[in-house]
């Protein structure tokens, strides 16, 4: 079964342009991932700072490696003193079908 979440969080005040130059380099990255079947990152039209981020794993194991990638670690520490939020708040979804 598919691993899907929306991802979010929001660019401190001055840190736009850092945010969005780190969360572009790491979409490319995790595209990169053989169980990655999207990453697509948003920003709110009335809040140019809040980002939105739509994630799809090919299943649970892809997700998990995700989670392991070498990568992930360094991103979240670095984004964390730039946004609003302690870190990325995940929502995970199910497909109605």
């Amino acid at each position: 079964m598919k691993k899907t979440l929306f991802a979010e969080f929001t660019a401190r005040e001055g840190a736009e342009d850092e945010v969005a130059r780190m969360i572009l380099e790491y979409a490319e990255k995790v595209r990169e991932e053989e169980g990655n079947l999207a990453f697509e990152v948003y920003t709110k039209e009335s809040h140019p700072r809040a980002y939105w981020i739509f994630e799809v794993y090919r299943d649970e194991d892809a997700f998990q490696a995700h989670l392991k990638a070498p990568y992930g670690g360094p991103f979240n520490a670095a984004l964390a003193p730039l946004i609003e939020e302690d870190a990325s708040v995940l929502t995970f979804l199910d497909a109605v079908t």
